[in-house]
């Protein structure tokens, strides 16, 4: 359940959630702070795919646009990413 942001439409479904988090590599940082969490992450990610904009016009509900950017480009250089999820 997202209790710290808004819910808005495009941003995943708890089910669609379901599904991807137990793919995604762990939050516990292996240096450094914190991470934001995946789904704010993704759901910023995702909101900056279908509205073709900019990586720093993401709304700040989704977290900095920065992070934003650096878990995309991190993921898509990782063998980890898995390309054809089903949903």
């Amino acid at each position: 359940m997202i209790d710290r942001w808004r819910v808005v439409a495009g941003d995943l479904s708890d089910q669609e959630w379901g599904r991807l988090e137990p793919l995604l590599p762990s939050l516990t940082p292996r240096r450094g702070g914190r991470w934001r969490p995946h789904r704010q992450v993704i759901n910023g990610i995702l909101w900056r795919i279908d509205n073709g904009a900019k990586w720093d016009q993401i709304p700040e509900r989704y977290g900095p646009a920065k992070t934003c950017y650096d878990r995309f480009a991190r993921w898509v250089t990782s063998t980890e990413v898995v390309y054809d999820l089903d949903f």
